[in-house]
């Protein structure tokens, strides 16, 4: 199924990343002259925050990284590329986006700034997957990061060689740190595989997936949820009977994107007994990094299903 994002992308900003990364009658800015190579680190942009942080760990010290989705209060389905966006792209050395529709501003204000120079990761062609991939939230797969990590390696390495040793020791470190993670995944997998779960939006589904829970819920109801349509009453009804009907052992519930609808599907999950994740888009913050944020989606999920609580903020 074809999925529609509403990214809401300004004349404006097109226009000031031209005249960023083409005027030369201004003195540059520090960002820029870092930018440029002419600093100590190199300037990364990131279209989410949680590939942001990533780029942050394995950089470290030689890295200026700015993500421009990091509110986990907004609908980043909705975000508004800004001017001073524009400006950052032009001055990145390093872009990393997530494809598949999701950063789209990304690609076209890089264009708006054009630099031979410039590294991009695009997540959606490192994994090999086409455009008509349903669901782009790539980062809850444990394969991603990864392999998004590796190529920060291979990239930075490329702008600063003098510190490629530094990255590929970070990389390890990253990797290392993954292993919790994914220690209780398998954990879960194999004392709870089969267990029903119910969700608004397929957010956290390569989660899910990998946990061995089966997700009640029809993609087409998820897709439209995800993409600002309303779903057909019969298909309402029968996400609401998940709960009614004492099927689904937990509720996934986007905490970014609610609206009236998703809001009384929740209450009904909660007056029905069933426990409710709140999942989100972007890492939340402060407080968390990416491994800590993965692992405490797991906790809040288990701790759902072993005793009936909600965790539905983190």
């Amino acid at each position: 199924m074809k999925f529609r994002f509403v990214r809401v992308f300004g004349a404006a900003a097109v226009s000031v990343a031209v005249v960023a990364g083409c005027s030369s009658s201004s003195k540059p800015s520090a960002a820029s002259t870092a930018a440029s190579g002419g600093g100590k680190t190199v300037a990364v942009v990131a279209g989410e925050n949680e590939y942001g942080d990533v780029a942050s760990q394995i950089g470290g010290a030689y890295v200026s990284v700015y993500s421009v989705d990091s509110n986990p209060n907004t609908d980043p389905h909705t975000y508004e590329a800004t001017p001073s966006v524009g400006r950052k792209i032009a001055q990145a050395r390093l872009l990393v986006e997530n494809g598949v529709g999701y950063d789209d501003f990304m690609t076209k204000l890089a264009s708006a700034s054009p630099n031979p120079g410039r590294k991009v990761i695009n997540v959606q062609q490192l994994l090999g997957l086409p455009d008509s991939t349903p669901n782009p939230h790539l980062w809850y797969d444990p394969k991603t990061m990864p392999a998004v990590a590796q190529m920060l390696v291979f990239d930075l390495s490329a702008l600063d060689p003098a510190h490629a040793a530094t990255f590929q020791a970070n990389e390890t470190k990253f990797v290392g740190s993954l292993q919790p993670w994914l220690d209780a995944i398998a954990s879960f997998k194999a004392e709870y595989s089969g267990t029903k779960a119910a969700t608004t939006e397929p957010v956290a589904d390569y989660l899910l997936t990998a946990m061995g829970i089966d997700n009640l819920t029809p993609f087409g109801f998820q897709a439209d949820i995800m993409n600002g349509t309303d779903p057909s009453p019969q298909d309402v009804s029968l996400e609401n009977g998940f709960f009614t009907n004492h099927q689904a052992k937990v509720f996934c519930y986007n905490q970014q994107v609610t609206n009236a609808l998703t809001d009384s599907i929740r209450q009904t999950a909660l007056k029905a007994g069933v426990p409710v994740v709140g999942v989100y888009e972007t890492m939340p913050t402060p407080g968390y990094d990416y491994q800590s944020w993965m692992m405490a989606e797991v906790a809040a999920i288990e701790k759902a299903i072993t005793t009936g609580a909600s965790t539905q903020h983190l």
